[in-house]
C-alpha cells in the first residue's frame, strides 16, 4: 500500500481578490481574510480605497465592545451607519476595518497579535490592493482605542508581534486617534451588574472584562495590556478624544496618558467632549469629532 501523503503546511491568510468598484469609483474588498489560525475563524478586515489618483493614504479602524464583543462593519451606535469610512474617503484616505479574536476566544496579547497582523498584510499586498503604506493611521474606540495605542507603542517589541498571517513587514503606525480608549485596564472602574438577581444570569454575564482579557496574566503581561505603560520617547504623535462623563471609561484615563505621552516628548493632543458619556452619547458633538479626528489623520498623513 502506497503511503498516505503527509499534510501540506497550513495556509497562513488569503491574497486578495478583485474589489467591488461602486459607482463614484470606491473600491471595496469585503471579508480579506488576513490571517487563518487553526482552531479559530478566519480574521478578516474590509478595505476601501477611494478613487484617487495615485495610491491612498491609509487609516486602520479598530472597533471597540469591551474586547467581548464588536463588529468590523459596525460604528457606534451614536454615529451614522458608514459616517466614519464615509469621512475617510472624501478625505482621499482609503480605510480598513478590522475584526480580531475577543477576550473569550483568546486572552491577551491574542488581539495585540491579530490587528498586527492586519497592519503586515496592508503593507505586503499594498501595490495590489493601490494603498500607499509609507504611513499608516490607527484609528480606535474604546477597546479599539486601546488596541490602536498599543499598536502604535509597541512596533519595537518583537515579543509581542504574534505570528499570525504574513510574516515579514512591520506593523508600526504614524499617527493614532484613540476615541475614549483604555489607558490602563488595571484602573478601569468595575462594570455595574444589570439590575435582575445575580441568580437568573449566566455565569459569563458577571464577568468584569479587564479580568477576561487577562485571564491567567503575570504581572508582565498586565503591563503590556497597558498603552500607559508603554509610553516612550519617539512614539508616533496622538489624538485623544473622550467625554468628560464617561461611566464606561473615565475620562482619567486619557488624562493619565496624555500626561505620560507629554512627559515622553511625544506629539500628543487631549480634546474633551464636554457632558458626553461613554461612545460620546448625550453630546450634539459627534459630527465635528468625526471631522475633527479625519482631518487630523488626513494632515499626520499626506502632509
Amino acid at each position: 500500500m502506497a503511503e498516505q501523503d503527509q499534510w501540506s503546511a497550513p495556509v497562513r491568510y488569503l491574497a486578495p481578490v478583485e474589489p467591488i468598484t461602486r459607482a463614484d469609483g470606491t473600491r471595496h474588498h469585503p471579508g480579506i481574510s488576513y490571517a487563518l489560525l487553526s482552531g479559530y475563524r478566519p480574521l478578516q478586515l474590509d478595505l476601501l480605497v477611494p478613487a484617487t489618483p495615485a495610491p491612498a493614504a491609509l487609516v486602520v479602524w479598530i472597533h471597540g465592545g469591551g474586547w467581548l464583543s464588536g463588529d468590523r462593519r459596525y460604528l457606534p451606535e451614536t454615529l451614522r451607519p458608514e459616517q466614519l469610512f464615509d469621512a475617510l474617503l472624501a478625505a482621499g484616505l482609503a480605510v480598513a476595518t478590522v475584526d480580531y479574536r475577543h477576550a473569550r476566544e483568546a486572552p491577551f496579547p491574542a488581539q495585540l497579535h491579530d490587528v498586527k497582523a492586519a497592519v503586515r498584510y496592508l503593507r505586503a499586498h499594498a501595490d495590489r490592493l493601490g494603498i500607499d503604506v509609507t504611513r499608516i493611521g490607527a484609528w480606535g474606540e474604546s477597546a479599539g482605542g486601546h488596541l490602536a495605542a498599543l499598536l502604535a507603542l509597541t512596533a519595537s517589541r518583537v515579543d509581542l508581534e504574534g505570528d499570525e498571517g504574513v510574516i515579514g513587514p512591520p506593523s508600526r503606525v504614524d499617527a493614532v486617534v484613540d476615541w475614549y480608549g483604555v489607558a490602563d485596564p488595571d484602573a478601569l472602574p468595575r462594570l455595574q451588574l444589570p439590575p435582575e438577581p445575580a441568580a437568573a444570569l449566566p455565569a459569563s454575564d458577571l464577568e468584569q472584562p479587564p479580568d477576561l482579557l487577562l485571564a491567567g496574566a503575570d504581572a508582565a503581561t498586565h503591563d503590556d495590556a497597558a498603552p500607559l505603560r508603554q509610553v516612550h520617547p519617539g512614539a508616533p504623535p496622538f489624538l485623544l478624544v473622550h467625554g468628560t462623563a464617561d461611566r464606561v471609561v473615565p475620562f482619567a484615563q486619557s488624562e493619565a496618558l496624555r500626561d505620560a505621552l507629554a512627559a515622553a516628548g511625544v506629539p500628543v493632543r487631549l480634546v474633551p467632549v464636554i457632558g458626553a458619556d461613554h461612545i460620546f452619547a448625550g453630546s450634539t458633538e459627534v459630527d465635528a469629532v468625526v471631522d475633527l479626528s479625519v482631518r487630523y489623520l488626513a494632515d499626520a498623513l499626506t502632509s
